[in-house]
C-alpha cells in the first residue's frame, strides 16, 4: 500500500510540473516602463527553462516560480520574479520592469509609378 501511494504521489508531482508552464513566452519584447536600455529584449524557452536577454543586452536564465509556475518566473541573476500574462503579450518584473511582446510594424505599401 505503501508503494503503490508513493508511485501515485511521483505520478502527481511529475504532471504538476509538465503542466505548470502554459505559455510559451518564446519571442522578442520591447521594453515599456524602467528600461536599462534600448535593445530589444529576448526570451528563449526550452521546456521549463529560461534564457533571457534583458533590453540592456544581459543575459541571465530564469525557471517557474515555486510557488506560482502558471503565471510567474523567477530570475536568478536579479533575484525577483516576474509575472506574465495569460497570453504571454506581457512580462511585468517585481522592480517595475514591463516587457511587452515586440510585433513588427507592417511592410510599406509599394507605390506603382506610371
Amino acid at each position: 500500500m505503501k508503494r503503490l501511494s508513493l508511485i501515485i504521489g511521483a505520478v502527481a508531482l511529475t504532471a504538476t510540473a509538465a503542466s505548470a508552464q502554459s505559455v510559451d513566452l518564446t519571442g522578442t519584447y520591447a521594453c515599456v516602463q524602467m528600461c536599462r536600455g534600448d535593445l530589444l529584449a529576448v526570451v528563449t524557452q526550452n521546456g521549463s527553462e529560461f534564457n533571457l536577454t534583458t533590453e540592456a543586452g544581459v543575459p541571465s536564465r530564469a525557471w517557474p516560480d515555486w510557488f506560482n509556475p502558471t503565471s510567474r518566473i523567477w530570475i536568478d541573476a536579479y533575484n525577483i520574479s516576474a509575472v506574465y500574462t495569460p497570453d504571454g503579450m506581457t512580462i511585468q518584473f517585481d522592480n517595475g520592469t514591463i516587457w511587452q511582446r515586440y510585433v513588427p510594424p507592417p511592410p510599406l505599401a509599394r507605390r506603382r509609378v506610371r
